[in-house]
C-alpha cells in the first residue's frame, strides 16, 4: 500500500441531500483519505450544516472552501480548494457521486508518477431517487434496482490492470472521477478560470496535462461511483469553452493565464 498522503476533493452546489450520501460513502471507504476538501460554488447554509455534522465525526481534516454564488464558477472554486490542499495526491469527484467502498483505494493503488487517472460512473435513475434518499442507500451491486450502465458496476482490479496509460485525450474523461498529483496541476496552472458555465473545463485541463507529458490511464472496473440523477446544467457557455479547449490543443498549451497561481 502506498504511503503517499491523499486528499479527496469534492465539488458541490446546493444539493445537501446528495452531499450527505457522498460523505456517508466516504466513511465507508476501505482506505480513508488524509484530508477532505469541499469546493462549494455558493451553496446556502443547509450545505454548510451537512459539512459541520460530517466534520464532527470525521477522522480526518475537513475543509469547506466556499465563495458567493455568482453563476457556474466551478473552475474558480476548484482552484481555490486545490490551493488549500496539503496532500501530494488529489482524488476528485462531484458532490452527487456516491463512492464504491474501494474508490479511494483503487485510485491510490493505480497512481504513479507521470500519470493522471480517470474513471467512469454508474447512473442512478430518476425514479429511484425517493427510495435512495429515504433509505440513505450507498451500496449497490450488479443487480441493484434503480441503476443503469450496469457493466460499469463490475469491480475487478485484475481486469482494470489491462488498461494502460495513453498520451491522448479520451472521451471517457470525467471531472467527477479524476485523480492527479498536486504538483502536476500546479505546473499547468490549474483550471482555466476563463471557462465559466458548464462544459469542457475538465477535459481542457487534461489537454494541458497531456501536453505537459502527463499521461492518462482509465480506471475501468475500478474506482466506481454512482451518479445521482439530476437535471442537466445550462450549456449556454459550451461553445465558448469548446473553443478554449481547441486553442489548447492547436497551440499545444501547457498552461493557462487565468489559473490557480493567483491563490498561491
Amino acid at each position: 500500500m502506498k504511503s503517499v498522503k491523499v486528499a479527496l476533493l469534492i465539488s458541490t452546489y446546493c444539493w445537501p441531500e446528495a452531499l450527505r450520501l457522498v460523505l456517508k460513502s466516504l466513511l465507508n471507504q476501505s482506505i480513508l483519505p488524509d484530508e477532505v476538501v469541499i469546493a462549494d460554488d455558493g451553496s446556502a447554509d443547509d450545505t454548510a450544516e451537512v459539512i459541520r455534522e460530517f466534520n464532527e465525526k470525521a477522522p480526518m481534516t475537513v475543509r469547506h472552501i466556499w465563495h458567493e454564488d455568482d453563476g457556474f464558477r466551478r473552475t474558480v472554486i476548484l482552484n481555490k480548494a486545490i490551493s488549500k490542499i496539503e496532500s501530494d495526491y488529489i482524488i476528485q469527484l462531484d458532490g452527487d457521486c456516491i463512492m464504491h467502498e474501494k474508490f479511494v483505494e483503487n485510485h491510490l493503488n493505480f497512481s504513479q508518477n507521470g500519470n493522471f487517472l480517470f474513471g467512469s460512473r454508474v447512473n442512478i435513475q430518476k425514479h429511484f431517487l425517493p427510495k435512495l434518499f429515504a433509505e440513505e442507500r450507498i451500496n449497490f451491486h450488479f443487480f441493484s434496482r434503480g441503476i443503469k450502465k450496469r457493466t460499469r458496476n463490475i469491480h475487478s482490479p485484475a481486469l482494470g490492470g489491462l488498461y494502460k496509460e495513453k498520451d491522448e485525450l479520451s472521451k471517457k474523461v470525467r471531472g467527477c472521477n479524476l485523480s492527479f498529483w498536486k504538483d502536476d496541476i500546479l505546473k499547468v496552472n490549474g483550471y482555466n478560470e476563463d471557462m465559466t458555465g458548464w462544459g469542457k473545463e475538465d477535459s481542457e485541463l487534461v489537454v494541458r496535462l497531456l501536453n505537459k507529458g502527463v499521461k492518462g490511464r482509465r480506471l475501468r472496473y475500478n474506482a466506481i461511483i454512482y451518479h445521482i440523477w439530476h437535471k442537466e446544467a445550462s450549456r449556454h457557455k459550451h461553445n465558448i469553452n469548446f473553443q478554449i479547449q481547441e486553442e489548447a490543443i492547436k497551440h499545444n498549451l501547457t498552461s493557462c493565464e487565468n489559473g490557480i497561481n493567483k491563490y498561491l
